[in-house]
């Protein structure tokens, strides 16, 4: 008896037993075990699992359910899933990047804060 076939090499069921327990669906432990570089954020420089970036603070909880719906049911293959999630990933760790001030807000060599009008001066002018 084979397990049912996925990129990876089948396995027999007959015989063998892992030590893990609960058992991993086959479809989890290939995203565990296929790795991908990350080149931003917290990852860069990295291979990480797609599993790990699945459950990373880039990937919005309901955007990784639909994945792994989509994943399980066959709609989307491996390398599908890949290119979404190192894309998601990218696009996100980018946007957090972007969304750090260059300067301190407090610093005075930040832009001058255009003068403000005294609001009493338009009362007294009406």
């Amino acid at each position: 008896i084979t397990v049912k076939s996925s990129n990876k090499d089948t396995a027999t069921a007959a015989g063998e037993e892992d030590d893990d327990s609960p058992e991993e669906e086959p479809r989890e432990t290939t995203l565990k075990t296929t790795a991908v570089s990350i080149e931003v954020g917290e990852f860069q420089g990295h291979k990480v699992s797609l599993w790990d970036l699945l459950h990373s603070r880039y990937i919005p909880e309901e955007n990784r359910k639909e994945l792994l719906e989509l994943y399980e049911a066959g709609e989307l293959t491996l390398e599908q899933v890949k290119t979404v999630v190192t894309t998601i990933v990218t696009k996100a760790a980018a946007a957090a990047a972007r969304a750090e001030p260059a300067a301190p807000v407090n610093d005075p060599r930040a832009e001058p804060a255009a003068p403000v009008s005294d609001p009493r001066a338009e009362l007294v002018a009406s």
